[in-house]
């Protein structure tokens, strides 16, 4: 009865160490979420992504009523072009009076001549000189004259410029595009649906690389650093586990209570402490996926 008793206790033994942790943490993998909302107000006329399609980064894959945009930029164009057309042609209204100035100087040139040979008094050569000052006193104010419309011009058709590129802003803002290379989680809007600035359209993650956030005990810390390789398991449920290497890209600098899906070696600890690892996806891990953390032996 004894040898009996002895040998029974054996397999029990034997399942005991096989029930070892050869676990360091756990956690669940995660995404790089983002949530493309609305950027405009009005109808949306197409939106052609569905769940689980890939989207590149900026591509163009909805849009958002533009018609009352568009045509309001129209009027603007129209308005910028009829400023420009009112622009004075400074040349030509000033030519009169340069003519007039250079037939003026042309005179008294012939005067000063006429003068010299006595055959003209001082009195004309005077005439001529005030008539050329007053002439380019009239052309120097003509000039600031013309010079002023044109700066008001100018500053009109800039301020036009301005709210041209405004509204451009705002038709570039009814397009729909994935501001990330990512897959569609969720889609919330539909075509024809009324769209408002900030509603959200989708939820896109950034599946080509996922982040397995494990938490540690504050015995472990020492071992941890920013940039460190470890060991990640992912576990595809049953006797499924496939390794990768993983990156530590962040630590918590503040502790938290064990969530209550999360082991630990140390099964006393209440608290732990958050730890990202980056895991290239081979296309197998998914958004919630359990996984397993071994550090390097030391």
């Amino acid at each position: 009865m004894k040898k009996i008793a002895v040998y029974s206790i054996v397999p029990l033994l034997l399942v005991a160490c096989g029930n070892r942790d050869d676990f360091d943490a756990t956690g669940t993998f995660e995404a790089t979420e983002v949530v493309v909302s609305a950027e405009a107000t009005g109808r949306i006329l197409y939106f052609d992504v569905e769940e689980g399609d890939t989207l590149v980064a900026g591509r163009q894959v909805g849009a958002i009523d533009t018609v009352q945009l568009y045509l309001q930029k129209l009027q603007l164009e129209r308005q910028r072009a009829s400023i420009h057309s009112n622009r004075p042609d400074v040349a030509k209204q000033a030519s009169a009076l340069r003519s007039q100035i250079a037939q003026q100087e042309r005179e008294r040139s012939r005067v000063e001549n006429l003068l010299n040979d006595g055959a003209a008094t001082t009195k004309q050569l005077d005439d001529i000189n005030a008539s050329i000052r007053v002439l380019n006193g009239q052309l120097e104010a003509l000039l600031s004259n013309l010079e002023n419309n044109t700066s008001a011009l100018d500053a009109n058709a800039s301020a036009v410029d301005l709210q041209i590129a405004q509204v451009e802003d705002r038709l570039a803002k009814c397009r729909i595009a994935s501001p990330i290379d990512g897959s569609v989680l969720v889609k919330y809007s539909e075509a024809g649906e009324l769209a408002a600035a900030g509603r959200p359209l989708m939820k896109v993650a950034d599946m080509s690389r996922l982040y397995l956030r494990a938490y540690f005990t504050s015995d472990q810390l020492a071992r941890l650093k920013v940039g460190q390789e470890v060991t990640v398991v992912a576990d595809f449920g049953g006797d499924q586990q496939r390794e990768y290497p993983g990156r530590i890209t962040w630590i918590a600098s503040e502790s938290e209570f064990t969530p209550k899906t999360i082991q630990t070696r140390d099964t006393r600890a209440n608290l732990v402490y958050a730890v990202k690892i980056a895991v290239e996806n081979d296309g197998l891990l998914k958004i919630g996926l359990y996984g397993e953390v071994r550090l390097p032996e030391k």
